[in-house]
This record gives structure tokens, sequence and C-alpha cells, in this order.
């Protein structure tokens, strides 16, 4: 899990951003029943990205579905983490977990694409990631598998910086994207 160091570390404001392009990965309708009936309302949660390593999600919640995701949206625009990308793949392995969902991603070759459930791949491709493998274990509630995947895309160590803290090169590491 990122710490709050971490994702505060990662945060860019919306002017740093590019264009930001938004997805709707989930729209659940929820009913309250009342004397006269049932009243529904709407829940919906966006990704947005500049397909450059910039992306944030978003909950939104309104008696309409327009306006849920809306809502969404302008939370999303407000929550935007600088992602590190190594080519078209991520750096490492990943491991992340959030609630009783659990996220494994692991780098791949070009060539390969975005092999990857729908709530994750609506997250890779809004940061621009081209080549990734990743699996779903345990429980697959969209809301808890998008906080999983942004708790291990927050988590991701940039070779470059590894090795400028431990003073060698990026060679002495041993380091391979895949």
């Amino acid at each position: 899990m990122a710490t709050k160091r971490e994702v505060m570390r990662r945060r860019v404001s919306i002017s740093e951003a590019g264009e930001l392009t938004d997805k709707t990965v989930y729209v659940n309708r929820v009913a309250k029943v009342v004397k006269g009936g049932k009243r529904f309302s709407f829940n919906a949660l966006v990704v947005t990205g500049d397909h450059k390593g910039i992306v944030g999600f978003g909950l939104g919640k309104a008696a309409e579905v327009p306006d849920a995701i809306r809502k969404a949206s302008e939370q999303a625009r407000k929550n935007l983490f600088r992602i590190p990308l190594r080519g078209g793949t991520i750096p490492h392995d990943i491991y992340a977990k959030f609630g009783s969902a659990k996220i494994v991603m692991r780098p791949a070759p070009p060539g390969t694409g975005l092999i990857a459930g729908a709530a994750v791949r609506l997250v890779v491709e809004s940061v621009g990631i081209q080549d990734i493998v990743t699996k779903c274990v345990g429980r697959t509630n969209p809301f808890n598998i998008l906080q999983a995947t942004f708790s291990g895309l927050i988590s991701l160590k940039d070779p470059e910086a590894i090795a400028r803290t431990r003073g060698v090169s990026v060679d002495e590491l041993g380091y391979s994207a895949y």
C-alpha cells in the first residue's frame, strides 16, 4: 500500500497534465426503499488520463447518470498522479491489495498488448501503458480493483531514482524490465 507521503509526492496539478480523456469504469444503480416505493440514485466510477503517465479516478453520486459521471470526472481531475513508465510498460512487478481485492501486474515485452480485466484495462490505457500482463485475484468489485490498481501504480519505483539513491548505475543494479 502506498504511503500518504508517496501519494502526495506523485500528485500532479491539472495544468501539468496534457489533454485529459475520461473513461467510465462502472455505473451502479442504488435503490432506497421509502414509504411510496423505491427511490433510485446512481454511482459512477470514472478514470481520466493523458496517455503520457498521468492518471486519476473519481467517484460521483447523483440522482441521474449524467450528473454522477460529471461529478466523478471533476473529482478525477482533482486527483491526478504521475506514474513512472519504462517504454510502453511498467518498470517492475507489482502486487497490490485493497480490501479483499488483490491485483498482480507484470511488465511485458513490446508487442504483448494489454492483458487485463475491464477496470484495470481502462486505468492502464489512460496511463499510456501498451504492454502489460495483469491478474485480479480474489474479489472483482470494480471500486476495490480500481483502488488496488492505483495503490500498485503509485508504489512503482523508477530504476534511475533507485540507482541514484544507492549511488550506483542502472546497469550495476542488474535491472531488466522483463
